[in-house]
């Protein structure tokens, strides 16, 4: 089972997860949106299969800064352009197993979703 987390690293839930994976002998790999990037084509899957409102992080810094009027015309098509260009928008974290995405971090989801 291959399993791949999305995020940046100094985010708190980040550091909360990869430590739970850790604790539960999960092997995965970490990509750093900073580090690796991401692009159109990675926003456009997370959008399209978590849907647009669940990939959008409304708690952070860089959605705050944002004009009321693009907060007022947010759509997934006006959305996925300002993720690539600002990866912290995006709720975290991502994670991939296999080809299924899901997103955020609990114990108790991470339990049933590996099965512990």
């Amino acid at each position: 089972m291959s399993v791949i987390m999305y995020g940046i690293p100094n985010c708190d839930t980040i550091k909360k997860a990869k430590k739970w994976l850790l604790e539960n002998d999960i092997e995965f790999q970490f990509h750093d949106y900073r580090k690796q990037g991401i692009d159109t084509d990675l926003v456009n899957e997370f959008c399209h299969l978590l849907g647009w409102e669940q990939v959008l992080n409304k708690r952070g810094t860089t959605y705050r800064q944002l004009t009321d009027e693009q907060k007022q015309t947010l759509n997934e098509q006006t959305l996925i352009p300002l993720l690539v260009e600002h990866p912290a928008m995006i709720k975290r974290p991502i994670i991939r197993i296999g080809e299924l995405l899901h997103i955020g971090f609990k114990a108790e989801q991470y339990n049933d979703i590996f099965h512990i």
